[in-house]
């Protein structure tokens, strides 16, 4: 396969630096509260992530982390931003319930006016993935099914549904990622979805990269493109040549005890689509 010429864009990107993460709770298969986080480390590794971010060209801006929440540094799930219209979050859990004011106040606070809070249960791009043609929206695990018909109403843009079966990959952000939203070109593990959300796939993206289960069980799906560079877990080490053969230059990330919360370099980081 000859590359296709890729070209990177600048990206507006909203995170959190995790100060205050650790796992004293589960809410998902990757979360033990019986390993320790090394809270320097953790930061050490974002750190890493929103240097090479800056690094790309790309803007980062940062969330005040709060004591009393330990997953705000999973940023992408606290909302959704499409055309500098925001969807705020409205999560699954108690235990993460108050992130999604904390969100919403940090818009509000930097100039975004069509800002709504959510009826329905979505956590943010944990769960949408914006392509110039559809929003593709998880289901299965947190997100309501009701969230997509609101997502839809709001962004004025198709959605479509989504139906994952494995709770290893409990957010659609752990078993797809955009690779570059202007062709509408993806990758994903199919062992996450139903057989009907498969076959949904392959109608909608037949030339897409297919993952394998080591890759995905490495959170390689995690990913953020900015339609060149590909940022992914390094530890998806059968991601990165067929990467380069599509013409992307795939970037390893060590986000390892970030990964002990169940999430990696797209969990940490929500996209400011102005």
């Amino acid at each position: 396969m000859r590359p296709v010429p890729r070209s990177a864009r600048s990206r507006r990107y909203l995170m959190c630096p995790p100060e205050h993460f650790k796992v004293t709770y589960s809410i998902n298969p990757w979360m033990d509260p019986g390993k320790p986080v090394d809270v320097p480390l953790a930061l050490a590794q974002w750190e890493d992530l929103r240097d090479r971010y800056r690094s790309l060209g790309h803007t980062v801006e940062e969330l005040t982390p709060h004591a009393g929440l330990p997953d705000m540094v999973f940023s992408a799930n606290g909302a959704t931003v499409i055309d500098g219209r925001v969807l705020g979050a409205r999560f699954a859990h108690a235990e993460r319930a108050e992130e999604a004011a904390e969100h919403l106040a940090w818009f509000r606070a930097h100039g975004f006016t069509d800002v709504t809070e959510p009826l329905h249960i979505n956590e943010g791009e944990g769960d949408f993935a914006v392509t110039s043609s559809w929003i593709l929206a998880g289901r299965g695990f947190r997100a309501s099914p009701l969230s997509h018909g609101e997502a839809q109403e709001f962004f004025g843009r198709p959605v479509i549904g989504l139906d994952l079966v494995d709770p290893r990959y409990y957010h659609l952000d752990t078993a797809l990622a955009v690779l570059d939203d202007a062709a509408d070109d993806v990758m994903y593990y199919p062992g996450a979805f139903s057989p009907g959300s498969r076959a949904v796939l392959r109608r909608l993206f037949p030339d897409a990269l297919i993952a394998s289960g080591a890759d995905a069980s490495a959170l390689g799906m995690n990913a953020v493109s900015d339609g060149r560079h590909v940022l992914l877990p390094q530890g998806a080490v059968g991601l990165f040549q067929p990467l380069r053969e599509r013409g992307y230059e795939p970037i390893g990330m060590d986000l390892g005890e970030l990964l002990k919360g169940g999430g990696s370099v797209k969990c940490c980081t929500q996209e400011l689509r102005s």
